[in-house]
């Protein structure tokens, strides 16, 4: 336990705590300036026992707790906390991904400074505004830039695709996207899609929303790409795979869980039919699209072993 922690833990009377033991958690909840005892319980309140299953996400953790201190209550941050431990596990998968910077420009130390953050919404998504500055592309510095952005969770995608009867099989559900923006159907065609949970793979993510929206049971998992789908203004990242799987007549049927007030119809069409549904306007789901065109190039040189 780090000195800060130690320190904490007797100016409040309590024995050392075992989730404590990282050095770098106790610290950061021992904080600086005598606000020690109000940043334990915070993250006490907020956590209830709640484990992260790395010291890494429970990191991250509790540095969204403690950021959220005074701004928003400790009873809802115990609400979502599941959101929050999702968001964190994305958080330190996202810092862990070593993506390439061949064209694009590649930070050094000093390129960006966060000089503020606060959360404005704290409910199943959270609403942050950042305030930051960043060096300009002349060399120059950008300051004083305000960005609000809707933090969601790493996600993934799965197209369930029978190569032997060159069929898909998509899910239907009513979603609050479209509805907000006036969309006359909000009810959309998808792949099959959901977040990943904090001691998921995207592939276990995958294969275990496939088994809830669909009722498959998923052996292969073939990468599509993954993709920030709206850099602007939401902190969402997804996967996208496609799944050889058989897809006989009856595979389609209404899944989801109640507990998450999920309502989810299958659909079985041929390939060329949900191209034409990319066509006509039917199909709107930026993630769905991808995955059918990107399958369409490649389909017929895709072996059919092993569905």
């Amino acid at each position: 336990m780090g000195a800060g922690a130690l320190a904490l833990t007797r100016e409040v009377g309590l024995p050392a705590d075992a989730r404590l033991d990282d050095a770098r958690l106790g610290d950061l909840i021992a904080g600086a300036g005598g606000a020690g005892a109000a940043r334990l319980s915070l993250w006490r309140a907020a956590t209830d026992g709640l484990r992260a299953p790395d010291p890494e996400t429970e990191l991250r953790l509790a540095e969204d707790i403690l950021a959220c201190m005074d701004q928003v209550p400790a009873e809802r941050l115990l609400a979502r906390r599941g959101s929050m431990l999702v968001r964190a596990a994305s958080a330190v998968r996202a810092a862990a991904t070593a993506a390439p910077a061949s064209l694009r420009h590649a930070p050094r130390e000093g390129d960006l400074t966060i000089t503020g953050r606060r959360t404005d919404h704290a409910g199943f998504f959270a609403l942050e505004t950042l305030s930051l500055a960043h060096r300009r592309f002349d060399g120059g510095t950008m300051d004083a830039v305000r960005r609000e952005v809707l933090v969601a969770c790493d996600a993934v995608t799965v197209l369930p695709w029978d190569p032997l009867r060159d069929r898909v099989l998509l899910v239907e559900q009513l979603r609050a996207g479209p509805l907000a923006r006036g969309d006359a159907n909000p009810w959309q065609l998808e792949a099959v899609a959901g977040r990943i949970d904090a001691d998921e793979t995207p592939e276990q993510a995958a294969r275990r929303e496939a088994k809830e929206e669909a009722g498959l049971v998923l052996d292969r998992l073939i990468p599509v790409a993954a993709y920030y789908p709206t850099t602007g203004a939401v902190s969402e990242y997804i996967w996208s795979f496609v799944a050889p799987v058989d897809l006989p007549d009856g595979s389609a049927g209404v899944h989801g869980i109640a507990d998450e007030a999920e309502d989810i119809r299958g659909h079985l069409i041929g390939f060329e039919q949900a191209l034409a549904l990319i066509a006509s306007g039917e199909i709107a789901n930026a993630p769905l699209i991808l995955s059918l065109y990107w399958l369409a190039g490649r389909r017929a040189q895709l072996p059919a072993a092993g569905i």
